[in-house]
């Protein structure tokens, strides 16, 4: 490692232990290296102006950002939740399961686990917290696994990202992760019934049959958008950032026309919301063209090429090491860190095993969604946490079926990689 590099990763491990927001951390550190190697301080403009302006595909960031939003502004999220609980509330633990399910459907509108856990999950949680047989622990647990659903269904704002650093293509990625998110949502509901078969968990009460034909029109409507929105993807109407713009009209649309649930005050607030998230996105992607410069230039991605070549890893070896790499690394790092960063490091090597773009792509989103959902990083128990007030103990404690589940069908998908690539395959997509 030069001077330049450890400057860097100094600098950058320091600002994240002080709490400094990670964008401004990782531009800190790019800037360091460049005084360090006595380069132009310009670069940094140059780089973080040709890396944001150049990439159209991060148009699609901020349109899915202000979608989820909306849809989470609009009530949306209780229509879902009493749709599904016709569907699967009359089973053993049914709001967990109808929990599980409204994460699906919403999956297919968000793009994002945060989203996820604070519009669905929250509507989930505080009915099942009405009820004794369903602890905080267990209420909590069940939302912040299913909200992992948000970014692997498509459409996916990790996925986004991850095609602008690596080049696959965002169509594909998507296709790739409905059959694993599916999986997903199947195990998980097969955790829920056993665990509510064991405590004897309630099932909810009948709903008459006269008011289903309301409730079910209701609740059918948000499930147009992931059809428009795939639909239109895979025949060609739109490219999958033109989708997230009409993902966004779509759910203004919806939630202001037809539910007629936003108030110019309550778009307004709609508006700095997902403008203050569409900035740290941007904040964060900025530092990471710099820090990728500077590995970049220090040859660390060959490097770590040059590496795997010696260790003579097959694919499966290769991938294995990887998932162990990102568990490890989540446990501490952010997702955007692991996304930007270590991504990039990872992929010449991940090229010249010959593996798959977009099924390496695909194991990454759900290694960084594993990281969510477990301490000490884990955002999704803060983010609950902060929303319901539930320990971040209690979570743990119930949530541990739910981790082993994902953990399992990681593996699954390691070892299988047709799991992800069967769909895009039938669909069109040529393997690399």
């Amino acid at each position: 490692m030069t001077l330049g590099i450890i400057v860097l990763v100094c600098i950058l491990v320091t600002g994240m232990a002080l709490r400094m927001p990670i964008g401004f951390s990782m531009l800190a550190s790019g800037i360091a290296y460049l005084l360090v190697k006595r380069q132009d301080l310009g670069t940094v403009a140059e780089q973080v102006g040709n890396g944001l302006y150049n990439s159209y595909v991060l148009l699609a960031v901020p349109l899915f950002v202000f979608a989820a939003n909306i849809m989470n502004a609009g009530t949306v999220s209780e229509r879902i939740f009493d749709f599904c609980r016709i569907l699967v509330g009359r089973v053993r633990g049914g709001l967990a399961q109808v929990d599980i399910l409204v994460s699906v459907i919403f999956s297919g509108m968000s793009g994002s686990a945060i989203a996820d856990a604070a519009g669905p999950g929250l509507v989930t949680i505080r009915q099942m917290l009405k009820k004794p047989e369903y602890s905080r622990g267990f209420a909590g647990a069940v939302v912040v696994a299913s909200a992992t659903l948000g970014p692997i269904i498509p459409p996916s704002i990790p996925m986004v990202i991850y095609a602008l650093v690596s080049g696959a293509s965002v169509g594909a990625l998507f296709l790739g992760g409905v059959l694993p998110g599916l999986l997903m949502a199947f195990l998980m509901m097969v955790v829920v019934h056993f665990i509510a078969t064991k405590r004897n968990m309630p099932r909810e009460a009948k709903i008459p049959l006269k008011e289903w034909p309301a409730i079910l029109f209701r609740g059918a409507l948000p499930l147009s958008m992931p059809i428009v929105l795939l639909g239109g993807i895979y025949s060609g109407a739109f490219t999958p950032t033109e989708a997230a713009a009409v993902a966004a009209f779509h759910a203004l649309v919806l939630a202001g026309v037809v539910y007629r649930a936003l108030t110019w005050r309550t778009f307004w607030g709609v508006v700095m919301e997902s403008t203050r998230g569409s900035a740290v996105i941007t904040m964060i992607l900025a530092g990471s063209f710099m820090l990728n410069y500077a590995f970049t230039a220090e040859g660390v991605p060959q490097a770590m090429a040059l590496w795997v070549d010696n260790m003579h890893l097959s694919q499966i070896k290769f991938l294995l090491l990887v998932n162990v790499m990102f568990l490890v690394l989540g446990c501490f790092l952010d997702v955007s860190v692991l996304l930007l960063v270590f991504v990039p490091m990872l992929l010449p090597a991940a090229k010249l095993l010959g593996v798959d773009l977009v099924h390496f792509g695909v194991l990454v989103v759900l290694n960084m969604m594993i990281g969510l959902i477990h301490p000490p990083f884990g955002m999704l128990l803060f983010v609950t946490k902060a929303l319901t007030g539930i320990p971040i103990g209690e979570m743990m404690k119930e949530g541990w079926p739910f981790l082993i589940m994902l953990l399992a069908l990681l593996l699954a998908m390691t070892i299988f990689p047709q799991i992800v690539l069967w769909l895009p395959q039938t669909m069109g997509y040529v393997t690399h």
